[in-house]
């Protein structure tokens, strides 16, 4: 009766990601190609990312299979375990029973792998060799070089300048795994050079690392885009982690009333909160909760418009909780995910009411 921890044998890994889309009562709004306006379609995105992740950007499958590769590499820290936080309740003297799904023990130490793992396999089936994108904190460019290393794709990552100075220890784990990492805004791109033109002190900010990642990638034919959240392929990877608590659950003979993720461009919430949406859609009560930081309040505080995922506008339009595009947090903070928008998926559940959002405070969440 006392167990601390809940652990699922490697046999139970899911062998399919969830995929919300399918269950959505109306469909998303259409992506926008950033020039013309107009609905996007497969031939736009390929010169970012290869088909596989094109058709999981839009495809209304409910369960989507896990490459028998993908598993193997997922084994290495899946299935994660779950806690049962049994001294923080006895320290709130709560009569709440508080889990926690724990990520952490990923080589990289997130959530993230769980996405660029996919990412990778599906660019080096279609012969990429190499992968260009951005990182605030560090979480993602290090998952991303972690799975280039796994599959044999270079990797090259554009870390949001106040981050890079700020996090040398992240920025070296990234190089471990053989990624170039470039303090971004660089003088290696169009976007890079005319935000330093801007201003020669810029700090940075994902939206313009973005900007210069597919900047690059665009421009080359070995080279695909990768990135770490927002988009409905890296939401669907994510799944694995609420698919497996659901599988823990089962297992201590209990199930959640709240569901809570920490989320900033939505890839952790949707992860943790999608498969339990499923359970909400056939009749089960369960409140789910995307907390984000108040520093950056897009679901709070954001405009439900489209807009770009860049500050440059190379990227297509997609209808999200946004704080403006061109939103630079202030550098205390621009060294963590600060982005301006959300996820599409995320951002019509909470538009149609069926999730809810709360912004907290740095200070009073340590």
């Amino acid at each position: 009766t006392d167990t601390v921890k809940y652990v699922l044998e490697e046999s139970r890994i899911p062998k399919t990601w969830y995929n919300i889309q399918a269950d959505l009562p109306k469909p998303l709004p259409p992506v926008l190609h950033p020039g013309t306006h107009k609905p996007i379609g497969p031939d736009d995105l390929a010169p970012l990312f290869p088909l596989e992740l094109i058709l999981q950007e839009v495809s209304t499958e409910r369960e989507i299979d896990i490459p028998g590769p993908v598993r193997d590499v997922y084994r290495q820290w899946r299935p994660s375990p779950l806690y049962r936080a049994r001294r923080l309740e006895a320290a709130l003297k709560t009569p709440a029973r508080i889990y926690y799904k724990y990520e952490g023990v990923s080589p990289a130490g997130s959530h993230k792998v769980n996405t660029s793992v996919p990412q990778a396999f599906f660019n080096k089936m279609v012969g990429i060799t190499r992968l260009t994108t951005e990182t605030g904190a560090g979480q993602w460019g290090s998952s991303i070089a972690f799975a280039g290393q796994m599959f044999g794709i270079e990797v090259r990552v554009y870390m949001v300048k106040v981050s890079y100075n700020q996090k040398p220890f992240r920025r070296s784990m990234m190089q471990t795994w053989g990624a170039e990492v470039f303090a971004s805004p660089t003088d290696m791109t169009n976007a890079g050079r005319a935000a330093l033109a801007a201003d020669p002190n810029n700090p940075g900010s994902l939206g313009l690392a973005i900007s210069e990642a597919v900047e690059e990638a665009a421009s080359r034919a070995d080279t695909n885009y990768s990135l770490g959240s927002v988009l409905n392929h890296v939401c669907l990877h994510q799944t694995v982690i609420g698919l497996e608590a659901k599988k823990q659950f089962e297992k201590v003979g209990d199930y959640p009333d709240m569901v809570f993720a920490c989320c900033g461009g939505g890839s952790n919430f949707a992860g943790t909160a999608f498969p339990f949406l499923a359970d909400k859609a056939a009749g089960k009560k369960v409140r789910l909760v995307a907390v984000e930081p108040s520093s950056c309040p897009s679901l709070t505080k954001g405009v439900y418009a489209y807009d770009f995922g860049d500050v440059s506008g190379y990227t297509p339009l997609m209808k999200m909780y946004t704080l403006g595009h061109d939103f630079m947090p202030p550098s205390i903070h621009a060294g963590g995910l600060r982005y301006h928008g959300d996820s599409p998926l995320v951002s019509q559940l909470l538009h149609e009411g069926r999730i809810e959002a709360l912004a907290v405070p740095q200070v009073a969440t340590f």
